[in-house]
C-alpha cells in the first residue's frame, strides 16, 4: 500500500462528513466562542491517540506474536464491516454525552475520530511494513488534516450537503472503503497461501 492509498483509508474510517452531525450535536450546547477551541483541542488528543497507536504498534503486534497475514485478513474483515455499517448505518445511533456539558476526550476525540477501526489500521500499517513509519505518518497526519479542516468548517459542509447529501457522500465513501477491505483481505490470504 502506497502513502496516498493509507491515507485515503484513513481518512475513510475517520468519516469526518458521517460524523458531522454527531460533532454538531454534541457541541450545540458550548458557547459558540468557544467551539473551535473546544474542536482544536478534540483533533490535538485524537492526532496523538493516533500517533501513539501508529509507534506503538508494531511492539504490540510483536508482542502478541501475530503474523503480517493474519493482521491483514483481520484489518480487512474489520474495514468491510465498517463500511457495510456505513452505507447501512442503524438507526439511532446517537451518542450518551450530558448535555450542557463540554466535552473533552470523550466523545469527539475517542472514539469518533481516533476510533477502534482507525486504531487497528493503524496498527496494521505499522505491522505491515514497519520501515515505512515516515509514509504511514505522513498519511495518518494528511487524513487528519483533511478531516480536520471538514470538521472545522461543520457549518459550510452543513450548508452546501445539506442532510441528504452528507448521507449519500457518507455511504459513497463506505462503498470505497468496501474495495479497499476485500483488496487488503485478498493481499492477507495471498500472503497466508505463499
Amino acid at each position: 500500500m502506497d502513502t496516498f492509498s493509507a491515507a485515503v483509508m484513513l481518512f475513510l474510517i475517520m468519516d469526518p462528513l458521517g460524523n458531522l452531525p454527531i460533532f454538531m450535536s454534541v457541541l450545540r450546547h458550548v458557547e459558540p466562542k468557544r467551539r473551535r477551541a473546544v474542536l482544536v483541542r478534540e483533533l490535538v488528543f485524537a492526532l496523538a491517540i493516533m500517533m501513539l497507536f501508529l509507534f506503538t504498534g508494531e511492539a504490540i503486534l510483536n508482542f502478541l506474536n501475530l503474523r503480517t497475514e493474519s493482521v491483514s485478513i483481520a484489518g480487512g474483515i474489520i474495514l468491510f464491516l465498517i463500511a457495510i455499517k456505513m452505507i447501512f448505518p442503524s438507526p439511532g445511533g446517537t451518542l450518551n454525552h450530558d448535555a450542557g456539558q463540554e466535552p473533552f476526550v470523550v466523545p469527539l476525540a475517542i472514539p469518533l475520530i481516533a476510533g477502534p477501526s482507525v486504531l487497528a489500521a493503524l496498527l496494521l500499517l505499522s505491522h505491515s511494513d514497519p520501515t515505512r513509519m515516515t509514509d504511514w505518518t505522513i498519511a495518518l497526519v494528511a487524513a487528519w488534516a483533511v478531516s480536520s479542516l471538514i470538521l472545522l468548517s461543520s457549518g459550510i459542509c452543513h450548508r452546501i450537503l445539506g442532510e441528504r447529501g452528507l448521507i449519500a457522500v457518507e455511504r459513497l465513501m463506505g462503498m470505497v472503503l468496501v474495495m479497499l477491505s476485500v483488496q487488503m483481505f485478498l493481499d492477507g490470504v495471498a500472503a497466508y497461501l505463499k
